[in-house]
């Protein structure tokens, strides 16, 4: 059975991976299986302007990692969330009870981020970041290695194995007593 020592009685997931690997899409299922809440930091930045503006080069909002912290601490304290983001390096290690870091092979994810109009810089780091498991080592430096998982997500068959599986293995958590 899994447990935790942080007193929360439901646990918190950070579901990671580079663009296009099924983050989103993993987590609102897990969300909607589960009754945890999701959280999409790339949205949460954007709605709560949590930023520092917005890079011409990359296509995207410069987030304020400690003020995305300081918005989600009351949250992650109680648990039950399911943090959707691609990095996981600046959140605090007591938040998590697993880490999860969705890859997916590099054909599916061009075709994936061709798609959502990833073209340029912005297509070859994000496919390179995925070549070289970047969010997998940053997990692992980040997080104890016991919490950390590696899930394939080429495939909507891979998406609902994995909510399958992380529905059981938050079934089985129970907080230590």
């Amino acid at each position: 059975m899994a447990q935790n020592s942080s007193g929360r009685r439901i646990p918190n997931i950070m579901i990671t991976g580079t663009p296009g690997t099924g983050k989103t899409t993993t987590s609102s299922a897990l969300a909607e299986a589960t009754q945890l809440r999701h959280i999409n930091v790339g949205d949460l930045v954007k709605e709560k302007k949590l930023h520092d503006g917005w890079d011409d080069t990359l296509d995207c909002y410069v987030i304020n990692e400690d003020l995305v912290c300081d918005e989600l601490e009351d949250m992650m304290e109680q648990g039950g969330n399911i943090v959707d983001h691609h990095g996981c390096d600046f959140f605090p290690e007591r938040w998590f009870d697993k880490v999860v870091v969705l890859q997916t092979d590099n054909t599916v994810l061009y075709d994936r981020l061709s798609r959502r109009g990833y073209t340029g810089q912005k297509l070859s780091n994000n496919i390179e970041c995925e070549i070289f498991q970047i969010l997998l080592e940053e997990a692992k430096e980040s997080y104890p290695e016991d919490i950390v998982v590696a899930l394939r997500s080429d495939s909507v068959e891979d998406i609902s194995k994995n909510v399958e599986t992380l529905s059981n293995w938050i079934s089985s958590w129970s907080p230590v007593s």
